[in-house]
């Protein structure tokens, strides 16, 4: 089922026993609340793990102009950009020294294959993962809702065990990757 942003604040309001709003606009304290929270929580929590329905690849374009120092080429960041899980050169998605420095990738290679975690509509959110920014929500909006530390505390509590059950489902969706270029292996021939 493919759930709005307003969605998703209601139900983390109804885990606080607060009502659930039908506009982020509509002068309610819980309204603004979540309209002043919302943006900042899902951004945090989709940057917090590569999760598989955030990650893709790009190749990114290159700017005309050269960065004053320490890197050959600078790169623009795809739209709805988060976080950088690494840097490659053509037909590789990592491998190459980079940094990002303001809105761009600096480094030496003319190519870059860039790997990254993005911004996807909430309608694209796996119900784990919707599951467990409800729950961070509720523990985000509880202090500035009820004032209550004690319940803020439980409601954290709970909400980092769904974080850890989703980043486990999200980590089933994938081939386990290998250890490669481990000293020790290498040692023993």
């Amino acid at each position: 089922m493919a759930l709005t942003a307003l969605e998703l604040c209601s139900r983390a309001l109804l885990r606080l026993g607060a009502p659930a709003i039908a506009s982020f606009s509509e002068g309610t304290a819980e309204a603004e609340v979540a309209s002043g929270l919302y943006g900042g929580v899902r951004d945090a929590l989709l940057s917090s793990h590569p999760w598989s329905f955030a990650t893709a690849q790009a190749s990114l374009p290159r700017l005309s102009g050269t960065p004053a120092a320490d890197h050959a080429y600078a790169f623009q960041l795809p739209a709805a950009f988060l976080r950088v899980l690494s840097a490659g050169g053509p037909g590789s998605g990592r491998g190459l020294a980079y940094r990002l420095l303001e809105d761009r990738l600096h480094t030496d290679s003319p190519q870059v294959t860039l790997t990254y975690i993005f911004r996807p509509h909430e309608s694209a959110f796996p119900a784990f993962f919707a599951s467990a920014l409800v729950a961070r929500l509720s523990a985000e909006f509880c202090i500035p809702l009820t004032e209550s530390t004690t319940r803020a505390q439980m409601l954290f509590a709970q909400a980092e065990a769904e974080v850890r059950a989703a980043r486990r489902a999200d980590s089933q969706q994938a081939t386990t990757r290998a250890i490669e270029g481990f000293p020790l292996i290498q040692a023993r021939g």
